[in-house]
């Protein structure tokens, strides 16, 4: 990594996989791997440290020798308690974020945001704002953010003045699987 910065990466596996009809989205195979084991080497390479957000299935990820932590809040309120619960305990100077249902990230993600940061990532004009990386000083603005009883992950990295980093020219950049339809279609080209 820089010399300038470090960065830990987090992966967000901490929600109800409503759209995959309850399963624990880190756990699905896609392409005979779950998804977990897919996304993990890819974000390994690029940060100095990772650690997954998730409130299932807590000892199968700490199998995979990284730290878990759970959301600080009950009741599944969102990707946003999870990147709270990392902020919590990140010791590096930012926070570079991925859901877990990510098949691939742009191997210089982290590189390319840390050029802009703090910075959200963008494709077709449109802002991705579960991929961000965002200050380990941000923790208060998100709890109070958080505490106000909002939840949108867009409408918070859009109050924190984010520099928007285009991945156009990166063709798979941020393919995920968000329901059971996104991975028959994956698995069928």
């Amino acid at each position: 990594m820089s010399a300038r910065a470090s960065i830990t990466g987090v992966i967000l596996a901490g929600g109800q996989g409503a759209r995959m009809g309850g399963a624990d989205k880190g756990w699905i195979e896609f392409e005979g791997r779950p998804l977990i084991e897919r996304l993990l080497p890819q974000l390994v390479a690029q940060v100095d440290a990772v650690i997954i957000s998730a409130n299932r299935n807590t000892d199968r990820y700490s199998a995979l020798s990284v730290p878990v932590v759970a959301d600080l809040r009950p009741d599944y309120v969102g990707p946003l308690a999870g990147i709270e619960a990392a902020l919590a305990v990140c010791t590096t100077d930012w926070l570079l974020t991925c859901p877990v249902d990510t098949l691939s990230l742009p191997p210089d993600y982290a590189l390319r945001m840390l050029a802009s940061a703090p910075a959200v990532a963008q494709r077709a004009g449109r802002m991705e704002p579960v991929f961000m990386l965002i200050p380990r000083a941000a923790l208060d603005a998100l709890r109070a953010f958080l505490d106000s009883g909002e939840r949108k992950v867009g409408l918070w990295a859009q109050q924190q003045d984010l520099t928007r980093v285009d991945f156009d020219d990166v063709p798979d950049a941020f393919g995920n699987l968000n329901d059971w339809q996104a991975m028959q279609q994956s698995q069928q080209q």
